[in-house]
């Protein structure tokens, strides 16, 4: 089972000066928050693509190659990059690229997104949402599979024996994660077409999610892929502290704020304490409080999924430099090895 963090450059509101804080002052922090993810063991970062003021990253390509140079082992993934509105054979050189920077350590984890503002920015249709998707996966598995292709879509120009470089480290295929948010229409494209899956889970209860899983790895056996090969990760909101209380009282009105700014855009009500504790809770959905109930949770999960990747989705808010590096060591230090421990013991 592998461990990865998830940033997406949250930048917090400072309503003194009416901005929020500098995109440039964060991206440094995350730098030094990833070198030490790196330094500890953690397995992978995955970075979000997002095209807001709330949100320092909008290029995740660039950030991971910054990444590569100062990180030694940790996999360089995106987390997600939003391919409905993206060309796939560009997203392939990047990564490509990124892969000979790191020395084969670059992922793509493609997700249709829950974010729309990158649709009208690049100028495509929200009604296209999953028909985009579905062509633009398919030229991206093409392209990474074959230096030469010979395709044709309807959202973007054909391609006639066209030869894509550079090709990844050695020539091999890049490895291409698919992100779902539960949809069972997303669960079966990533059984059918055998890519691992990424199940964002960021509210409710974990268990509501098991049928989800089990009907992902149905359609994936029933299409012929090996169960043995199957791959299954959840991304889920997470902080490591010293206790939940101090969460309470320290984090929550940062996280609150970003759930209440991407609530507003889509209807939901005021994000509540209640809510906070409650996904806190031993059945929620929040992997957050001191090292033992964190770790406690993920083997809950990892036993309920059979999970091969867990990756803590942990500056939500933008909880400040000093607590996310607090919260990384904690995570590597004596979570994960707790989980690990667990896992074996149980084995």
């Amino acid at each position: 089972m592998e461990f990865g963090i998830g940033l997406f450059g949250d930048l917090s509101y400072h309503a003194e000066s009416g901005r929020f804080r500098p995109a440039d002052q964060r991206l440094t922090e995350m730098i030094e928050e990833i070198k030490l993810a790196d330094r500890l063991g953690l397995d992978v970062v995955a970075l979000g693509e997002h095209h807001r003021p709330d949100y320092a990253i909008a290029s995740t390509e660039v950030a991971l190659a910054a990444l590569a140079s100062v990180t030694k082992r940790i996999k360089l993934a995106s987390g997600v990059t939003v391919l409905s509105s993206a060309d796939p054979v560009k997203v392939y050189q990047n990564f490509a690229t990124l892969d000979l920077l790191s020395k084969g350590r670059a992922e793509i984890i493609a997700g249709r997104g829950s974010f729309i503002e990158s649709f009208p920015l690049y100028g495509y249709q929200l009604e296209d949402y999953d028909a985009l998707f579905s062509e633009k996966l398919e030229l991206l598995l093409a392209v990474n599979r074959d230096v030469q292709i010979t395709w044709e879509g309807k959202f973007r120009a054909p391609l006639r024996n066209q030869d894509v470089y550079p090709r990844a480290l050695n020539e091999r295929p890049l490895p291409i994660w698919l992100a779902v948010g539960g949809t069972p229409a997303s669960l079966h494209r990533a059984g059918v077409l055998g890519l691992p899956l990424i199940l964002a889970i960021i509210g409710g209860t974990p268990v509501q999610f098991k049928d989800h899983v089990a009907y992902y790895r149905k359609v994936y056996t029933d299409s012929g892929h090996d169960v043995n090969s199957m791959q299954v990760g959840i991304h889920s909101h997470t902080f490591v502290s010293d206790s939940q209380s101090s969460l309470v009282s320290d984090y929550f009105p940062a996280y609150a704020a970003q759930m209440d700014r991407v609530g507003r855009s889509r209807g939901w009500p005021p994000y509540t304490r209640s809510q906070f504790e409650a996904g806190m809770s031993s059945h929620g959905a929040l992997f957050m409080g001191n090292p033992k109930e964190v770790a406690d949770k993920i083997v809950k999960v990892s036993k309920l999924f059979g999970l091969t990747r867990f990756v803590a989705h942990m500056d939500v808010g933008d909880p400040g430099h000093e607590a996310m590096m607090r919260s990384i060591e904690l995570y590597a230090k004596e979570v994960v090895p707790a989980v690990k421990k667990a896992l074996a013991d149980n084995s």
